[in-house]
């Protein structure tokens, strides 16, 4: 069955931001988001045509696993902690996608 990734593109506008989005992104978000969502992987990282966007991969074993997490409570806990963290500071989107092909 193939898999599904919800990827999260962040704008942290403020460059002065950035160091410290980094940090937490990656030594407290990223290891609970991938906890929290028992995904199978993820990735992040700066854009290099904007240095103000962050995106990240989270991969699904499947989209009924995503259903579940995008339409439960995980998400909503980790929804706000990050909107404690930085609501004002940084905008996020977030879009999924199911695979359709993968070699």
């Amino acid at each position: 069955m193939p898999g599904a990734y919800l990827i999260v593109r962040a704008t942290v506008a403020d460059a002065a931001d950035r160091p410290a989005f980094d940090k937490w992104y990656q030594t407290e978000h990223l290891p609970d988001a991938i906890k929290a969502f028992g995904a199978t992987a993820a990735w992040r990282g700066w854009s290099q045509q904007d240095p103000s966007v962050h995106v990240a991969h989270y991969r699904f074993p499947s989209m009924e696993a995503m259903d579940t997490v995008m339409n439960g409570p995980i998400i909503k806990g980790l929804i706000a902690e990050f909107d404690r963290c930085w609501a004002g500071k940084v905008t996020r989107t977030r879009e999924i996608i199911p695979v359709a092909e993968e070699h």
